[in-house]
This record gives structure tokens, C-alpha cells and sequence, in this order.
């Protein structure tokens, strides 16, 4: 019975150091090598400064830019999360109604038109993306804004339309982080970069 418990230990030490030491070690340096960006968080940096994520949305009201979708969270990636409210909660149709009214007067749009991702949250609470046609109905206002005609702000959204995950994983969808940092960079006016957290 010692000899068992002996090769047992034995065993158990082994697994230990295959799955708990060199299988992530080997993990951690290959995606350092291979895919260094996105294994820090795939952050964006501009002069020196750390303006967001690719992959975590966050929070835009200026009218210059494009507006993510809703989020449970405050797009707090610490606390990503859903709002977990049912349908019929009367919290989350307020908080709907109200995302429905502010994409009516922000685009003077017709309710019945206003793109599902302006009005619903994601699951995590942190989408950076946005549906095209979201993005579309945002263009008109941000040419006025920016003092261009609309088919120069809709190049840059068709520019940005990323397609489905190997063509058949998802929808169409835009970046907008990306997005907006394209209209800084080729529409000029104050950066995110100089605003506070890239949220105005």
C-alpha cells in the first residue's frame, strides 16, 4: 500500500508540474511571441498616451464621434456583466425607453427604425463593436459636426465594416474606437487622445 500512495504522490506531482507550470508557461510565452498585442489587451496608445481597447468598449457622448451601445456596466471591464433584468422588468424597459428617445433627438430618427444595438446592451456590457447599420444612421450627424458631406464620413464606416469571423461566424461589424480614432486622424479636430479617457 506505501508503494501505491508512493506512485500516487508521484503522479499527482508530475500533473502538477505539466498542467500548473509548463503548459502555461509555454501558453504565456507563446502568445507573448506570436501574438504579443493581443496578450496585453490589444490597447491603443496615441502620443504616449493609453486612450482605450480594442476589444472593450467604452463610453463616447460627444456628438464629433460614434456612440457604442448600451452598458449594464458602465463600461467598467472590471465588473463585466449583463443587467440580468427579464423582458418584462420595468427597470430595463425605462432604461431602453430612454436610449430609444436620446437616438431620437441625438439623429432625429423614427422609433420604429432606431438599429436593435443602439437601444439593447451586450452581455458583457463591453462591446467595442456596433452593427453597420447602427453606424449609418449616426453619419448625417457627424458630418454636420465635422463640417463634411456624408458619403466622406459613410467611406470611413464602410472602410471599418469588418465582416463576419471567417465569413460565416457573426454579423458585419464596426469598431468604434477605430472608427472614431479614423475620424480624428483623417478628419481633423481635438483627438480622444486629449480628451479624459477618450470619452468625450
Amino acid at each position: 500500500m506505501l508503494k501505491e500512495l508512493i506512485t500516487s504522490i508521484r503522479f499527482i506531482a508530475v500533473l502538477l508540474l505539466l498542467c500548473c507550470v509548463l503548459y502555461p508557461a509555454l501558453i504565456w510565452v507563446a502568445g507573448r511571441s506570436v501574438f504579443r498585442a493581443e496578450a496585453e489587451g490589444s490597447l491603443i496608445e496615441r502620443d504616449g498616451k493609453l486612450i482605450g481597447s480594442k476589444v472593450i468598449g467604452q463610453g463616447f457622448s460627444s456628438p464629433h464621434y460614434f456612440h457604442g451601445r448600451p452598458s449594464a456596466v458602465g463600461y467598467n471591464a472590471s465588473g463585466s456583466a449583463g443587467s440580468n433584468l427579464g423582458p418584462t422588468n420595468p427597470a430595463l424597459f425605462a432604461r431602453m425607453a430612454d436610449s430609444v428617445t436620446s437616438a431620437s433627438v441625438l439623429d432625429r430618427l423614427s422609433t420604429a427604425t432606431i438599429a436593435f444595438d443602439r437601444v439593447t446592451a451586450s452581455g458583457s456590457g463591453l462591446d467595442p463593436d456596433i452593427s453597420p447599420e447602427n453606424a449609418r444612421q449616426q453619419v448625417a450627424r457627424i458630418a454636420k459636426q465635422r463640417g463634411v458631406d456624408v458619403q466622406t464620413v459613410q467611406t470611413l464606416v464602410d472602410k471599418h465594416t469588418a465582416p463576419p469571423l471567417l465569413g460565416i461566424f457573426g454579423t458585419k461589424r464596426v469598431n468604434v474606437l477605430m472608427l472614431n480614432l479614423a475620424l480624428d486622424d483623417e478628419l481633423s479636430t481635438t483627438g480622444i487622445h486629449e480628451k479624459s479617457q477618450g470619452r468625450s
